[in-house]
């Protein structure tokens, strides 16, 4: 096990290099399974969520090897394999994608449950309903979901609420199916941009990609490609939210500003310098007390659930009474339970809402990661903390970040990963204000 040690206090400054964006690799290594060809994956974050895909492609026969440090090649053309199941599966949500991804080559597919965050409960409702429309007949026993049908044909499908993971697996499900496929109500996230491109970059036929109407009209097969992957907006926002935290200066590399957007105005509003370039970002954030943003998450574009967390953590010590609206997953505020062990003064409504009211500074504490981004959010709130901060659970944090401590540790952060050698207790239940 390990833990995240924090001496707080420290101003950042320097430059961080973003990785590529997680969201996008979690979908685009299982939809490999389609290529009837080599795939070279470039700008691929080496990240826990990457490693544990690796070990369910090479578990159903696929051929994986790194080419550097940040290139993936991937020949699944010898797989035959359309059961994915396991302990490898049920640590990530993203272990979905092998649903759409083998009922396009094979057919069939029988799938485990998804793990990674749960925000006490994330539904798959919309992906069955896509698989269904496309004639896929599904059934769901001891946790493993059984997918099968004679052939794919393109219908229309509408969904009942925007679904990242919904798009996308009906995106690599429709590929190789008869006819056209056309999905309603689809997400417009950037990295549902990604994988559409990938997927065209591989031979399919993909129009729509970033709106709410997405057309795909089947292909009869697809080859390999060479790819590379789009920047993490939500590493890149991280390292925003932090120095906008602790105060200095800091210039984001291999960024898209455009896909930035939404942070960069909360962050605008709040009194921090923000300031782009082609593909860099620069933030300055001075001695001034940050000004209070309410913050409400909404499908894209609008501001991303992802980064809810990291904002929450700016407005615990920011002037004045903000508010929080979590949009779209419910139970999305359990790390601000975490914040008031370090002092944060929080009021939690109900699932959806929660009233910050700002102090002047945080106190170090022993706290627990979560969830992916929570765990991100507290890293934040011990860089700018007095005192010891420890951060438990580091395993959630680096499912999604590629060497945070190095890069924060390279920028004049204080903090340490520390090896423990038995568990440590987690601290005492705190209860909502």
């Amino acid at each position: 096990m390990k833990k995240i040690v924090i001496n707080g206090g420290r101003e950042l400054y320097g430059t961080v290099p973003i990785n590529g964006s997680k969201n996008a690799v979690v979908a685009i290594i299982p939809a490999t399974i389609l290529s009837g060809g080599v795939c070279r994956i470039e700008n691929v974050p080496r990240i826990g969520d990457v490693f544990t895909l690796i070990d369910i492609m090479t578990d159903i026969g696929a051929k994986v090897r790194w080419i550097d440090s940040q290139t993936l090649e991937i020949d699944a053309t010898a797989v035959d394999c359309h059961v994915a199941t396991g302990n490898a599966v049920s640590k990530m949500r993203g272990s979905y994608y092998f649903m759409g991804a083998m009922l396009g080559r094979f057919h069939q597919a029988d799938v485990g449950m998804p793990g990674g965050d749960n925000f006490d409960f994330r539904p798959i409702n919309e992906h069955l309903k896509g698989f269904n429309l496309l004639g896929a007949e599904y059934s769901i026993t001891k946790d493993i979901i059984h997918l099968k049908t004679d052939a794919l044909k393109g219908a229309s499908i509408r969904f009942d609420v925007q679904s990242v993971g919904a798009t996308i697996n009906v995106m690599l499900a429709a590929v190789l199916a008869e006819g056209r496929t056309t999905i309603y109500s689809a997400a417009q996230e950037p990295h549902v941009v990604d994988v559409a491109n990938f997927l065209s970059s591989m031979g399919a036929e993909i129009r729509g990609a970033g709106t709410d109407v997405i057309k795909i009209d089947g292909v009869k097969s697809l080859h390999g490609s060479t790819y590379t992957i789009i920047p993490d907006q939500i590493e890149a926002g991280t390292f925003m939210a932090a120095v906008a935290n602790t105060g200095g200066d800091l210039t984001l590399t291999n960024v898209i500003p455009w896909h930035l957007r939404f942070i960069t105005d909360k962050l605008r509003e709040t009194g921090v310098t923000v300031e782009e370039g082609d593909d860099t970002i620069r933030v300055i954030r001075s001695k001034e007390s940050l000004r209070r943003v309410d913050i409400i998450t909404r499908a894209h574009p609008g501001f991303p659930t992802d980064m809810q967390p990291q904002f929450g953590t700016l407005m615990t010590t920011a002037s004045g009474i903000s508010r929080v609206r979590e949009e779209v997953w419910d139970n999305r505020l359990k790390y601000l339970l975490e914040l008031q062990r370090m002092g944060a003064s929080v009021r939690i409504e109900d699932k959806k809402n929660a009233i910050i009211t700002g102090v002047e500074r945080l106190k170090g504490s022993i706290v627990s990661a979560v969830d992916l981004r929570a765990g991100a959010a507290l890293v934040i709130a011990g860089l700018a903390a007095d005192g010891v901060t420890e951060v438990l659970r580091v395993d959630q944090i680096e499912r999604g970040y590629e060497d945070i401590v190095g890069k924060l540790k390279r920028v004049g952060a204080d903090i340490e990963m520390v090896i423990i050698e038995e568990q440590e207790v987690k601290p005492p239940e705190s209860s909502a204000g």
